[in-house]
C-alpha cells in the first residue's frame, strides 16, 4: 500500500528548473535555490513537467517518508517560485515594531527592547509599526521565524495584547465580575 500523498505528482512551474543528483535533489527558480536529499528507499525522477517519487520497497519506514518526502519536494517547488509569508500583528498600547538593519526592534512593554535578527534566508517586511511579515524561501523556516517573534509576546486571553498571526483568534475570557 503506497503513500496517497506521496503518489501524487508535483507539477513543476514556468521558470523552475529542478534535478535529481542519485538521491539529492535541486530546484532553482526566480526566488532562489534549495536542495533536500531524499531518504533511504524512496527514488525521484522528473517526467516531463513533473516530479515523482516512488518507494523502492513496502516497509513502514519508507511508506512514511514517500508522503514526507512528496510534501518536502512540493514546498520546495513552490518556495523557489512564489516564496513563503507569514503576517504577524502587533496588539497592545505602546507595541510596535522598527526595522534595524537586517532585524527588528520590538518594543513589547518590556523595561527593553527586543532586538531580532533575521535569519539566514528571511526578511522582514513592517508595512507599520504594529504589522509584520517574515518572507523566505524555505517553508520551515519562515514558520519557525514567525513562531520565534510570536514567542515573545503571545497573546494574552483577557485583552488580546501581544504578538499573533493575522489569521489566528483569540479566544477571549471575561475579567473579574463586578460588584
Amino acid at each position: 500500500m503506497a503513500s496517497h500523498i506521496g503518489k501524487l505528482p508535483v507539477t513543476i512551474p514556468a521558470g523552475v528548473e529542478v534535478s535529481f543528483q542519485g538521491r539529492d535533489f535541486s530546484a532553482k527558480g526566480p526566488k532562489g535555490s534549495d536542495s533536500f536529499t531524499l531518504p533511504a528507499g524512496i527514488s525521484g525522477k522528473v517526467d516531463g513537467s513533473e516530479i515523482i517519487l516512488d518507494p523502492m520497497n513496502d516497509e513502514r519506514s519508507t511508506r512514511a517518508n514517500h508522503g514526507l518526502s512528496r510534501s518536502i519536494i512540493a514546498s520546495i517547488v513552490e518556495g523557489v517560485s512564489k516564496g513563503f509569508e507569514k503576517h504577524l500583528l502587533i496588539v497592545g498600547t505602546g507595541y510596535r515594531a522598527v526595522a534595524k538593519g537586517k532585524g527588528l526592534e520590538l518594543s513589547l512593554g518590556y523595561s527593553h527592547t527586543v532586538t531580532v535578527d533575521a535569519p539566514e534566508g528571511i526578511t522582514f517586511e513592517l508595512p507599520n509599526a504594529n504589522e509584520i511579515i517574515v518572507r523566505g524561501i524555505n517553508k520551515q523556516r519562515v514558520g519557525q521565524a514567525a513562531a520565534n517573534i510570536r514567542k515573545l509576546r503571545a497573546p494574552e486571553p483577557y485583552k488580546g495584547k501581544g504578538i499573533k498571526y493575522a489569521d489566528e483568534h483569540i479566544l477571549r475570557k471575561a475579567g473579574k465580575a463586578g460588584k
